[in-house]
């Protein structure tokens, strides 16, 4: 009876653990603020937001799809020497009730080959993929350079 007790009770703690780890895969993600800078030609724009993690367990985002662009990769911009670059990253982990700023002059979006004209007001969608498997659809809105002062954080 004691060893049939025991695998229950092992298989029970096996269920809970992988509904409490299914609780964290989905909704402990937030988006805040996602916009596109607004470029008036057909050459790569920048992608911005603000991640949230509100779980309990670190979160890694891996990749970046979206119908309006060919392709979209993570970048950061760096000053070394005096110089800026942008510096291609391949991942980026979102601590445990942690956030991550995606901004001008930090961590962004490069979006490249866009597959349409894209306007002030547009909206496009951008599909954020993490590494457990997990995505997360966010809109994001079209606005000129003069409109990063309506932005938190980003008055001129």
């Amino acid at each position: 009876m004691s060893s049939q007790f025991n695998r229950s009770a092992l298989t029970l703690c096996i269920l809970l653990s992988s509904f409490a780890l299914a609780a964290e895969i989905g909704p402990s993600i937030e988006a805040r603020d996602a916009w596109i800078r607004w470029l008036p030609a057909n050459v790569p724009s920048g992608g911005y937001l603000t991640l949230i993690n509100t779980g309990t367990v670190p979160r890694v985002l891996i990749g970046a799809v979206s119908p309006d662009f060919g392709a979209i990769s993570f970048h950061e911009s760096v000053t070394k020497n005096g110089v800026s670059d942008m510096v291609a990253v391949d991942s980026l982990t979102l601590g445990p009730r942690g956030s991550l700023r995606f901004s001008p002059g930090g961590y962004h979006f490069m979006l490249m080959q866009p597959k349409r004209a894209l306007h002030p007001g547009d909206r496009v969608l951008i599909t954020l993929h993490f590494a457990d498997g997990y995505s997360l659809a966010v809109p994001f809105e079209v606005r000129t350079a003069g409109d990063m002062g309506k932005m938190p954080g980003m008055e001129q």
